[in-house]
């Protein structure tokens, strides 16, 4: 250290002691009681415990530590974001790190601007430059190798995040809003977790705004591998209670709006979410049952992209569960046309319902010169039922009446596909709002993938089918298109 003064000699000597606490750096880095801290004598007790947990996980290097909080509006969360990237870089040469949210918007306006806000009000402020995009090294030899860049994932390939390592050294990686991160990022982003003896920290922190997703899995199927946290706005001190009072008046101490706003937990259903969690969830569980009579239907989702899968889902009456679905990936149209028909050769389905849409027609075509009856339903096309803007949010409107008591697989594409479908309100021709589904390449963009499950399992709705080795079927077969009273045929009734 020769060179250096002996204040700054005194600050580097403060920055390696706090290397392994990141307690000790937010308390000695910034003038807490003083000047626009004059009302703040530190960090909220919920703060500390996330800064503790991150010090004693530094215990072991083999294992990154993962933090999950959830919380309601105005809890400090951007400011405890802000004061970990400083300790990261403060603290560790060369530490490394990529800080992301649900948008760039997100990302320029609230993160990092509470980022230069402590950036400016930090005792090493002059140990590094902050740009809009990143903050880095002030020394021009380390300032590609000692820094924390912001990338919005929805402007940037994934493979953005395949590359995020650091060997041997310092790794942060904060998702910020992490309820809307699409789960391919989560995915892409767990091979940063596989650098040997690396000091890694994943945090993920934002309001639960979705019921479903991998940010609501770190508190539940992943819960395991996740410290995770709920942050109750009304616990904190600084937060405006007339206003949390006003919108637990206004909507409601249990409502979705307090629940995620306020309390920091997850809603039963996401406000845009079409299909609810609890729905699916217990569809799976759900015992399969059904009669001779009921017909055997077959939806049939064509693949219009290169990694997108062709699927074949096949239902029974109020059973989609007992045989298992197909899926072909890379296969072409001829293929395709021709493993239905072998199936319907096999199985004797009383209805095959395909999307036309794309390739898709080209499988219908293949499938009528081989003698196969099928059935054309094009998407985009009219709905029986004007509540619904097209065809495919009519399907899955029927789908999710029919998931009341029917029974599905415990299939982890299904599920989530089903339950992360997003829907508004358009105007239909007459001008009175009717329901839309989010298009497939919005799905695509937000989970990773297209939804060519729950596209094939709800073309099994497409419409009403008759069991040709009975002549009807249940009432129950399918919610809405052959209900009635009493069976006039049923002996039992006379």
């Amino acid at each position: 250290m020769s060179g250096l003064s002996d204040a700054e000699r005194e600050l580097t000597t403060e920055m390696a002691a706090c290397a392994a606490d990141p307690v000790r750096f937010v308390r000695f880095a910034f003038a807490w009681g003083q000047g626009d801290l004059a009302n703040h004598p530190g960090p909220e007790a919920w703060q500390l415990e996330v800064l503790e947990a991150v010090r004693d996980g530094l215990v072991s290097a083999d294992q990154a530590i993962r933090i999950a909080a959830c919380s309601g509006h105005g809890v400090g969360k951007s400011a405890l974001v802000a004061w970990l990237i400083l300790w990261s870089l403060a603290t560790f040469e060369d530490a490394r790190g990529i800080v992301t949210a649900n948008t760039e918007t997100q990302l320029k306006t609230k993160t990092w601007v509470e980022l230069a806000k402590w950036h400016n009000r930090s005792i090493i402020k002059h140990w590094f430059h902050r740009t809009a995009t990143a903050i880095y090294s002030a020394d021009p030899a380390h300032e590609r190798t000692w820094r924390i860049d912001m990338i919005a994932w929805s402007e940037h390939n994934s493979e953005a995040f395949a590359g995020l390592h650091n060997a041997g050294k310092r790794l942060l990686l904060i998702f910020d809003e992490a309820s809307a991160i699409a789960n391919e990022i989560w995915e892409v982003a767990e091979g940063a977790l596989t650098d040997a003896d690396t000091q890694i920290i994943w945090c993920a922190f934002g309001n639960g705004t979705r019921a479903v997703g991998r940010f609501r899995e770190c508190f539940r199927k992943y819960r395991k591998y996740w410290l995770c946290w709920r942050v109750d706005a009304r616990q904190v001190r600084f937060t405006n209670k007339a206003q949390i009072a006003q919108w637990i008046e206004a909507y409601g101490e249990d409502s979705d709006f307090v629940t995620t706003r306020v309390k920091g937990a997850f809603p039963k259903q996401s406000a845009a979410q079409f299909i609810g969690t609890d729905l699916v969830d217990a569809a799976a569980t759900r015992e399969p049952k059904s009669y001779p009579q009921d017909p055997l239907v077959f939806g049939v989702d064509v693949a219009r992209y290169g990694d997108d899968a062709s699927m074949i889902w096949f239902r029974r009456g109020r059973d989609a569960a007992s045989l298992k679905p197909l899926s072909y990936r890379g296969r072409s149209t001829m293929h395709l046309a021709g493993e239905i028909a072998r199936l319907a050769n096999e199985l004797h389905p009383d209805a095959i319902f395909i999307d036309g849409g794309g390739v898709g027609g080209g499988v219908v075509d293949r499938c009528t010169d081989l003698g196969v009856d099928v059935i054309e339903v094009n998407f985009g096309g009219a709905p029986g039922d004007r509540a619904y803007l097209n065809k495919r949010a009519e399907m899955y409107g029927i789908a999710r009446t029919w998931l009341e008591t029917g029974a599905i697989p415990d299939d982890r594409d299904l599920k989530e596909e089903l339950t992360t479908m997003d829907y508004a309100y358009a105007g239909g021709r007459g001008g009175e709002a009717r329901i839309v589904l989010e298009k497939k390449q919005d799905f695509k963009t937000r989970l990773g993938r297209s939804p060519d499950a729950a596209d094939a399992f709800v073309l099994t709705f497409a419409h009403p089918v008759v069991s040709a080795r009975f002549g009807l079927h249940r009432p129950d077969a399918m919610p809405g298109t052959m209900a009635h009273d009493f069976d006039p045929l049923d002996q039992q009734t006379q």
